[in-house]
């Protein structure tokens, strides 16, 4: 009974930190994507006319 306890906190575990990792690295290249897009609009600005 404790060995299957202990086998699921583990798979709990790995599964925790291999979503956080995903997480992480999503994050990043949205950030990035937001963060060149607003350059290329910064870069533009005197062509958008409203």
């Amino acid at each position: 009974m404790e060995e299957k306890t202990y086998k699921v906190m583990g798979n709990t575990g790995a599964l925790n930190i291999a979503f956080g990792v995903i997480a992480i690295v999503a994050g990043t290249a949205a950030g990035v994507l937001l963060i060149i897009s607003g350059a290329k609009l910064l870069q533009n600005r005197s062509k958008i006319i409203f």
